[in-house]
């Protein structure tokens, strides 16, 4: 199979949409307005062309759940295995109480569902990336190894989403760049331990989903400091397992 490499700017998802699928568009933010997955001005998810959400910084299982997307969760469209089969029916499939109802004419052998090989890793803590730069750590490296042992370990791999991030020191352009420097640093790396996708999707962030506040009033080299963890690359490892 042929691996299709692709580089996307989170701030042109975000304002054209154009690889959204409207499965909704009355998204209810939860109280605290954190939104789990990156939205477009329709108020739509946004999804890579394997079918894969733009995950924020907000994301979490919990919020994967809680926000509401109509009358399920926003997590149904994105991580299924995560908010779970039976939440994430119709209600006109569910009972009374909320359980699934009974099926009118059962199959006479149920098919089960087709196991996954998905997870999830980020870069952070000792991993991140020092200030300004792109260079893996000793200590990324070692975690990226894991992230190809555990991939080895799946029947294949069918989508890779790699995104790079920054502090928000520095201008909108130069942190974008500086992102996408970040995800093809830890793309290329996986790619030489052999880690093989049917899709590759390298996506840059900049500095739009923070995951750490930090008082300018620290002086510079503390503040860089203190940002480090928003300094990070995420890796979404999709595909079925053995």
């Amino acid at each position: 199979m042929n691996t299709a490499f692709r580089v996307a700017s989170a701030t042109l998802l975000a304002l054209t949409g154009l690889t959204a699928q409207a499965q909704s568009k009355d998204i209810v933010v939860d109280p605290k307005g954190d939104v789990p997955y990156a939205i477009d001005q329709r108020n739509v998810v946004v999804k890579s062309g394997a079918d894969l959400c733009w995950r924020t910084g907000s994301w979490t299982p919990a919020a994967a759940g809680s926000v509401q997307a109509g009358e399920l969760p926003v997590g149904c469209q994105c991580d299924r295995d995560v908010v779970g089969a039976d939440i994430c029916q119709p209600p006109a499939a569910r009972g009374a109480s909320g359980a699934p109802a009974a099926a009118v004419a059962a199959p006479a052998a149920a098919v089960a569902a087709p196991r996954t090989c998905d997870f999830s890793v980020t870069l952070n803590a000792d991993q991140s990336f020092a200030f300004g730069k792109a260079t893996l750590s000793p200590a990324a490296r070692r975690a990226l190894d894991e992230v190809a042992t555990r991939s080895a370990q799946c029947a294949s791999v069918r989508a890779l989403l790699i995104t790079g991030h920054t502090d928000r020191l520095g201008t909108q352009a130069y942190n974008q760049k500086l992102s996408e420097k970040r995800a093809g640093a830890v793309s290329s790396y996986l790619a030489g331990k052999g880690l093989k996708a049917g899709d590759v999707e390298i996506m840059g962030a900049g500095k739009t989903q923070p995951i750490k506040g930090c008082d300018d009033s620290l002086g510079h080299k503390k503040l860089v400091d203190c940002l480090a963890p928003n300094r990070r690359v995420t890796i979404d490892v999709k595909g079925p397992a053995k």
